[in-house]
């Protein structure tokens, strides 16, 4: 249970690093996928933030173990008898297998979405984060707009109205 809790919450924080920061340098991505770059070379520097984004909480609980709070399991087995550095020996064991729990569940996400918005042919394909609804969605609400605005054109220009003030005067 605290392994796949931290889990997730590695995986959430790395998968929305590596998304935001693919849509904010997108720009600079393609330059380098344009200029020769493999896919893994353009996202390289995208992959390393967002692991290390997602290992950030994980680490900090790992600073503060024993000096600022005593773990659970830890402080229930030395309450129940049993010996400190044996309570020690495994809530060590936890911690290392929480980090490494949470370690590979970040990558792996990482690496699924690297796979899902990198082509075969090194293209960044961001498009591929909407779904296709969503698209023809917004194909539809695209194409009433730009009706709307051509009877809107059509009203004025039937009206006489050359400027928007004249026309919200009337």
């Amino acid at each position: 249970g605290m392994v796949l809790g931290n889990a997730i919450t590695g995986t959430s924080l790395a998968l929305d690093r590596f998304l935001n920061d693919l849509t904010t340098n997108r720009g600079q991505v393609e330059a380098l996928l344009a200029l020769g770059a493999t896919r893994w070379e353009a996202a390289h520097t995208t992959v390393t933030e967002a692991l290390r984004t997602g290992m950030i909480p994980t680490i900090n609980s790992m600073m503060v173990m024993g000096l600022v709070s005593l773990p659970g399991m830890m402080t229930g087995q030395i309450l129940a008898g049993a010996l400190p550095t044996n309570a020690v020996r495994y809530q060590i064991v936890i911690i290392f297998t929480i980090a490494a729990g949470t370690a590979l569940a970040s990558l792996g996400i990482i690496l699924l979405a690297f796979r899902a918005l990198f082509s075969q042919q090194h293209q960044l394909r961001l498009e591929r984060l909407h779904s296709k609804d969503d698209l023809v969605r917004n194909s539809h609400a695209e194409k009433k707009w730009l009706n709307l605005r051509r009877v809107i054109s059509y009203l004025k220009s039937r009206q006489g109205l050359g400027s928007r003030e004249e026309w919200s005067s009337k």
